[in-house]
């Protein structure tokens, strides 16, 4: 599981903004509603006749890869740097 995502922001005419984000932190804050996008899952899984325990293990997979991924997204002189470790 990730456990810092590092964001920079590039404004043009601003200084670049820098944020580190916790990762655990910010799940057990948001656990509720987690809770509830879980049993969502369950139930659009029921809905469109799809095996739950492998869609989250997939889900699972994908989240777990994450750590060591670098996206960058940049339009004109706007850019945004995001790094999870």
């Amino acid at each position: 599981m990730p456990h810092l995502v590092t964001l920079r922001v590039k404004r043009p005419g601003h200084r670049t903004i820098r944020l580190w984000i916790p990762v655990l932190l910010v799940v057990i804050v948001l656990s509720p509603i987690l809770l509830l996008a879980l049993i969502g899952g369950v139930i659009a899984c029921l809905i469109f006749d799809m095996k739950v325990i492998p869609t989250y293990a997939g889900l699972w997979r994908v989240i777990a890869a994450l750590p060591g991924s670098h996206f960058d997204y940049e339009q004109g002189r706007f850019g945004l740097l995001m790094t999870i470790r």
